[in-house]
């Protein structure tokens, strides 16, 4: 599938496409949490779906709740709480094994199967590359460890460095701080429509890898680009050089 591109400039050559200097991911456009999902599944035939949804609507509530509030905890504490209460909200019997081994998920993710050779792309083509999530360090590297991107990455940040999650500004900022460029210059790869809004909120150029189809959120947000894959990235970024 082609790259999307959306741009309310000429469609050919979004406003500043061709001053990227560097692209900066969310963890899931390179990261696969379906293993996850099959996880719950299987921990619970015929509930698994039920489980996973509220777990990870409640990560997100308890994340931005705590950064809301001043009481921050970061993504791996976050998630057990959030484990716990999809649980119990559904009724379900959670052990200490299955919970533990379904929160050791996070430390067994694998890239999606498109990622190694479309980062491996955007490196030869001079960009510098970083990750820049929720998730704590220790999950990022487990990830990178596990799907063979060592030495990919430029940069590996963190959220949990200023005690907030995305989309705070002050999260944002952090890849700008980190890579020493401009946010113009900067290509942010979203992976959920609400980081789409929070990184064009804040100025970067946005990219929407939209994997799963989602609707758009209605937030007056337009991302740059669009596409599946991160094959349908590399193709928005040659068009600029073409």
């Amino acid at each position: 599938m082609a790259a999307a591109v959306t741009s309310s400039a000429d469609p050919r050559q979004p406003a500043g496409r061709s001053q990227i200097k560097a692209v900066v991911f969310d963890a899931f456009p390179v990261f696969d949490s379906r293993p996850i999902i099959r996880a719950c599944e299987e921990a619970f035939p015929g509930r698994g779906s039920d489980l996973s949804n509220a777990w990870r609507t409640r990560q997100f509530e308890y994340q931005w709740l705590r950064a809301l509030a001043g009481q921050y905890e970061d993504f791996w504490q976050t998630t057990q709480s959030a484990l716990d209460y999809a649980a119990h909200s559904l009724k379900l019997e959670l052990s200490s094994s299955v919970r533990d081994s379904l929160l050791q998920g996070y430390l067994a993710l694998k890239a999606w199967p498109d990622v190694p050779d479309a980062l491996a792309e955007l490196r030869r083509s001079g960009k510098q590359l970083a990750l820049l999530s929720n998730v704590t360090p220790q999950i990022l590297h487990a990830g990178i460890k596990s799907s063979g991107l060592n030495g990919i990455f430029h940069h590996v940040i963190s959220t949990d460095r200023i005690g907030s999650f995305k989309p705070d500004p002050r999260a944002y900022q952090l890849g700008v701080d980190v890579l020493g460029l401009r946010k113009e210059a900067i290509l942010f790869v979203a992976f959920a429509g609400w980081d789409v809004a929070g990184s064009k909120w804040f100025g970067y150029p946005t990219y929407w890898n939209n994997r799963q189809n989602a609707t758009s959120e209605q937030l007056g947000v337009t991302p740059d680009g669009t596409g599946e894959s991160l094959d349908d990235l590399t193709r928005f970024l040659a068009e600029s050089r073409a």
